[in-house]
C-alpha cells in the first residue's frame, strides 16, 4: 500500500483543478501546468480535495504509480500557487555566468565560453556567482539546476565548480609538502 497515495491533496482557494479524460490541468496565481496521468490509478476531485485510488489492489507496480502520481499532483498544486526555487554557487577563479535574453552564458575555465538555452518557464538571475532558478514545474527546475551543475561539478581539492546552495563539499587534503 502506498503511504503517499493515501494522502488527499487540499486545493487552495485560488486554485482550479480539472481532470478531462486522463489530463489533469492545474490553474493558480503563477500559471497552468497541464499533465496526463494514463494508467491503474484513478484521479478523483471532490471539492476541495484532490483523493487516488488504484484499480487493483495488491500490485507492486500499481502501488508505486499511486505514490508517484500523489506527489506529482501535490507538486503542480504547490508550484502554480509558490513556485520552485534552487540555487547554484560558481566557485572558481576566472568562473562567470549571465544571463543574457533567454541564454545562459558561462565562462568555466574551458577554452571555448558554454552558451545554455534556458527552457520557456523557467527564470534564471545570474548576480556574481550566485545562480537561482525558479519556476512552477518542480521537475523543469530541477533538470535544468542539475544539466547545468553537470557542466563543471565540484572537485575535491579546492571545491570549484557548481555547487548547491545547501550542499557540502567533502574535501580531501591534497599533496603534502615534504
Amino acid at each position: 500500500m502506498s503511504r503517499i497515495g493515501k494522502q488527499t491533496v487540499i486545493v487552495p482557494l485560488n486554485t482550479e483543478v480539472n481532470l478531462s479524460g486522463t489530463t489533469l490541468t492545474v490553474k493558480g496565481p503563477k500559471g497552468t501546468l497541464v499533465r496526463n496521468f494514463p494508467g491503474p490509478v484513478t484521479i478523483n476531485i471532490n471539492g476541495s480535495e484532490i483523493t487516488f485510488t488504484p484499480n487493483k489492489e495488491g500490485d507492486r507496480s500499481i502501488n508505486s504509480l499511486w505514490g508517484t502520481y500523489a506527489s506529482h499532483v501535490k507538486n503542480m498544486v504547490i508550484g502554480v500557487n509558490e513556485g520552485y526555487t534552487k540555487k547554484l554557487i560558481l566557485e572558481g577563479v576566472g568562473f562567470k555566468s549571465e544571463v543574457a535574453g533567454n541564454m545562459f552564458n558561462l565562462a568555466l575555465g574551458f577554452s571555448h565560453p558554454v552558451k545554455v538555452q534556458i527552457p520557456a518557464g523557467l527564470t534564471v538571475t545570474a548576480e556574481k556567482n550566485n545562480i537561482t532558478v525558479s519556476g512552477i514545474d518542480k521537475e523543469l527546475v530541477g533538470s535544468f539546476t542539475a544539466s547545468v551543475r553537470a557542466m563543471k561539478k565540484p572537485e575535491p581539492y579546492k571545491g570549484k565548480g557548481f555547487r548547491y546552495s545547501d550542499e557540502v563539499i567533502r574535501r580531501k587534503q591534497g599533496k603534502k609538502a615534504a
